[in-house]
């Protein structure tokens, strides 16, 4: 008998929703009008349902006034504010393509987008840290000639966008989405390509609506709930898993700062009494390691979602005990699948929520193939990780070759995950096929080195890489950021650890000491720029 397949498909009696982003709103307003919808903690301002609806609405409206049409490109290059949410459901609404701009994009990746996407009016921040995006936005602005419209938050030009409501007819919006199917294009996400521009992928009010849903399911949402989203709504991980899973079972969404910041997450659990936080792990080891974390009241929580890269042992450990998340979720996704694939259940054990990245939601298809032969792997046999579903998105924007290269002729979308697929249909992902390390005819997952090294008592948090090597090929870079910056652990500690616990040809021969990891705006460490920077 043949081993099963690494092949899995969720099952369940509960359908799709079919419905467009504003209708589902629409429902949730007219179910919970009294019930917060969103709260940010900066300024104090908070609205209900029914507030929050009418907010929308305004700005729907404001933007039809400017002539913002079906199918038009809206830009939103912003940090987090209720401003970013309205523009989420108001686009949404009147069948307009929000554009999400990553906030620490310079001129020229702004310009690219602005160009590529064809974006006709911008809304963006006016300053964050040192970022001045009036300034970046007047050096580009003549080099996109379909650029009509700049609207900046907080300033004069938001409130003429808010004020030309008046001028549209309160049931415009409502007649807009009336001609909208779900399957339309709502967002465009570009993907931080680490080679060549970023790509547009363009999803649906279908791909993100259901997967915000299935996400909020899946940890037991419901109108009692509050959820705190310290990560960006620029990202899926924030509008999608955050806004959409909050809005499509009534739930509030809590907005702690502009961008992340661990004691201002802290304070506005304990403050607005969170239910759920989310975070990549880097969050999550940045607030435990605040100098007071124990005086923060965090009793509110019971849940939360941990993604974007994997969740050391000690960390889920302490989440779980001192920050009282029993049914902390992870996730795993890419922003090609409306992110989420895999999810961890409310009653999985430690082992599942560190060990792997849980298991196919409902309505959605996964299986590992070799990533040559795209043949279906059997189950406990690494290769590439495929997706397919109502989540896999429309396409990259205007680009079919490169779209037809992610996604193949059966509809899978093929993730460049290197993944284990478990007996009990649980995943593992081992590593990106690109960083996959090969030390002299040795395939090295650096996941596997990365959790070992997090038991080391000198390492707070540590990324291993390849680097070239002259005989091998490759060899094992360790990047460690010492608990105690006054006593690193040095090389040989570190290779008097792994002895006899791990194959020799895994054990790092390069050692290279930080303070910080280079991130991406959405929390996840950039190995290929350590790659870079320690190839010598």
């Amino acid at each position: 008998m043949t081993a099963d397949l690494s092949y899995t498909h969720g099952t369940s009696g509960v359908p799709l929703l079919g419905d467009t982003i504003g209708a589902n709103l629409a429902r949730a307003v007219a179910a919970f009008p009294g019930r917060e919808a969103l709260v940010d903690v900066p300024s104090g301002r908070r609205w209900t349902y029914a507030e929050f609806g009418a907010a929308v609405d305004e700005v729907a409206r404001g933007l039809l006034a400017t002539g913002v049409a079906r199918g038009d490109r809206v830009g939103i290059w912003a940090v987090n504010c209720p401003e970013w949410v309205f523009v989420q459901y108001a686009t949404a609404r009147i069948g307009a393509i929000m554009v999400n701009i990553n906030p620490a994009y310079r001129a020229h990746e702004l310009e690219y987008v602005l160009k590529q996407s064809g974006i006709s009016v911008l809304i963006a921040s006016q300053t964050h840290k040192t970022s001045d995006y009036r300034a970046l936005v007047d050096q580009v602005r003549g080099a996109c000639p379909d650029l009509r419209s700049v609207v900046y938050i907080g300033d004069p030009t938001w409130d003429e966008l808010t004020a030309g409501a008046a001028r549209v007819p309160a049931d415009r919006p409502a007649a807009a989405e009336a001609e909208l199917s779900c399957d339309d294009p709502v967002n465009i996400q570009y993907t931080s390509g680490t080679t060549g521009f970023p790509k547009g992928a363009t999803l649906s009010h279908h791909n993100i609506l259901n997967n915000g849903y299935w996400v909020g399911r899946t940890i037991g949402y419901t109108e009692q709930d509050r959820v705190c989203v310290p990560v960006p709504f620029y990202h899926c991980f924030g509008m999608v898993m955050g806004n959409l899973a909050a809005t499509s079972h009534g739930a509030c969404i809590v907005i702690p700062a502009p961008s992340f910041e661990p004691r201002a997450t802290l304070e506005a659990v304990q403050r607005e009494r969170c239910t759920s936080l989310y975070g990549v792990p880097t969050m999550f080891i940045a607030e435990l390691n605040l100098p007071d974390f124990a005086s923060h009241d965090l009793t509110s929580l019971r849940t939360g979602i941990m993604a974007g890269s994997p969740c050391p042992v000690e960390v889920m450990k302490r989440v779980v005990a001192e920050m009282h998340m029993e049914q902390v979720s992870i996730c795993y996704g890419m922003t090609e699948t409306s992110p989420v694939s895999l999810q961890t259940r409310m009653d999985d054990d430690l082992e599942h929520r560190t060990g792997t990245v849980g298991r196919v939601l409902p309505h959605i298809e996964v299986k590992v193939v070799d990533p040559v032969s795209g043949v279906t792997q059997p189950r406990g046999t690494a290769g590439e990780l495929c997706t397919r579903g109502y989540s896999v998105m429309l396409g990259y924007w205007n680009e079919p070759e490169r779209t037809a290269e992610a996604i193949d002729p059966g509809r899978w979308m093929h993730t460049g995950d290197l993944a284990v697929m478990r007996e009990d249909g649980y995943v593992e992902i081992v590593g990106r096929i690109k960083d996959m390390i090969i030390r002299g005819g040795e395939n090295i997952y650096p996941r596997e080195i990365e959790e070992f090294l997090y038991g080391h008592p000198g390492i707070q948090d540590v990324q291993v890489v390849g680097v070239p090597h002259e005989r091998y090929g490759e060899e094992v870079l360790a990047c460690v950021i010492p608990r105690d910056p006054a006593d690193p652990p040095t090389l040989d500690d570190l290779r008097a650890f792994c002895q006899g616990q791990l194959a020799h040809y895994k054990i790092p021969s390069r050692l290279q000491l930080l303070d910080a990891f280079p991130m991406t705006v959405s929390g996840k460490v950039r190995k290929v720029e350590l790659r870079q920077r320690f190839a010598n």
